[in-house]
């Protein structure tokens, strides 16, 4: 990743994936690009109908002319966007794509806090407030972005929570496209409950799923949308389309074959999923053991491949190191331990609080050799190379720790 702002403090451009980032693509994945010979604008047939179903065996019932496919989500955010006018708003946090799609139309996106216990989804009451104060500004907020399994902080929002945030948004007239994304990437799916807003609002709320990631690797752009049933989705799907064919957002023949595989998910795709959702919980809960035991913050992960910690606590000895804000704590904590380490504020937080998002992904191993035995191992916590990154983690949050405790005592 780089910067793309003359002061250096972000966005993030995240370029290409590096040679053999991620782990293995699986074979069936494989002989199902290689044997494509089709593309199109909006996702083709074979496409849209794997999306169709994948979305109805989880209880959102879909039709191909409610359904568009394009080169990432990215991409899909922009064409809903543009087609929807007016502003946008999205949680603080949120993904670091969200916003920057708005701002590339001339668009004004709000940020609005989130409840204690989780990421993703706006505090219903926060969010109104909001609301009301930019038409009293003279903005015209028509679209909310949230995500019931969130990235940035790896949360999973409560049915409740999520109820309440989506009565106050229908209450004030908004479009909502909810980012599911990581909704099959639960770490422990038996004892967490996931609910789709569009379960609760299903007149108003647009699906979207970013497939590179959980289903592709990365570098394999893809992503689909789940449109409302009713003439308000079909005239939106229209205008979307017309949006994406106006950049050329074509999906690519071989990563639409692929897209259209995964989605039909075969036993191998399934198997894989569920290895590797396991694998990064793994990880994610003995990093997020790691920083708590240091004093530092950070809501239990429950979904995706991310933990979200507040270095707030640990300040004092930050401070004499000279980190006072997001942007120097993410230079010092990527060089310290030799991975990316986004500071808050790629994802709309506010600049001086120290936060941070790691990820698990760069603790399975730096070569493809690493990355497949941590898949497959039965204890990959205890593989060398896992090990020594988690124990690096474990020692430079200490180190903060014993730091900021010492500083803090009286002389």
């Amino acid at each position: 990743m780089r910067r793309t702002d003359p002061e250096g403090h972000g966005p993030v451009r995240y370029g290409p994936p590096l040679p053999g980032q991620g782990l293995p693509v699986p074979p069936g994945l494989a002989a199902a690009a290689v044997g494509a010979h089709t593309e199109s604008t909006g996702g083709g047939p074979a496409l849209l109908d794997a999306a169709c179903a994948y979305w109805a065996r989880r209880g959102l019932p879909a039709r191909r002319d409610l359904t568009a496919a394009a080169p990432g989500a990215p991409a899909l955010l922009l064409a809903l966007t543009a087609a929807l006018g007016g502003d946008v708003l999205v949680p603080r946090p949120c993904a670091a794509w969200w916003a920057p799609q708005a701002r590339l139309l001339g668009r004004s996106a709000f940020h609005v806090g989130t409840p204690a216990e989780c990421g993703g989804v706006p505090d219903p009451y926060a969010l109104l407030e909001t609301v009301r104060r930019v038409r009293a500004e003279g903005g015209d907020p028509r679209l909310l972005v949230l995500s019931v399994a969130d990235d940035p902080t790896a949360t999973v929002a409560p049915p409740e929570v999520v109820h309440e945030t989506i009565e106050a948004a229908a209450g004030e007239g908004l479009h909502l496209v909810s980012d599911e994304t990581w909704r099959d990437t639960l770490h422990e799916p038996h004892d967490t409950v996931l609910l789709s807003p569009a379960e609760m609002l299903p007149d108003r709320v647009t699906v979207l799923t970013d497939l590179s990631g959980p289903f592709l690797p990365p570098g394999w752009p893809a992503a689909v949308a789940r449109f409302p049933d009713n003439d308000t989705g079909l005239g939106l799907r229209d205008r979307v389309l017309d949006v994406l064919t106006a950049l050329g957002a074509r999906i690519a023949a071989p990563v639409a074959a692929a897209a259209a595989y995964a989605l039909h998910e075969p036993d191998e795709i399934v198997g894989r999923l569920t290895t590797a959702a396991r694998l990064h919980a793994r990880v994610a809960a003995a990093a997020h053991h790691a920083v708590v035991a240091a004093g530092a913050l950070a809501r239990p992960p429950r979904a995706g491949r991310h933990l979200y910690t507040d270095l707030g606590p640990l300040r004092p000895a930050l401070i004499r190191l000279g980190v006072g804000d997001a942007q120097e704590l993410e230079d010092f904590l990527t060089a310290r331990l030799g991975m990316p380490a986004p500071g808050g504020h790629r994802f709309g937080d506010d600049l001086g609080a120290l936060r941070v998002r790691l990820g698990t992904g760069p603790f399975l191993g730096t070569t493809d050799e690493e990355r497949s035995a941590s898949l497959t191992s039965p204890e990959p916590l205890e593989l060398p190379h896992v090990e020594r990154a988690l124990s690096l983690l474990g020692s430079v949050f200490e180190d903060l720790r014993d730091d900021a405790r010492r500083w803090e005592s009286p002389r």
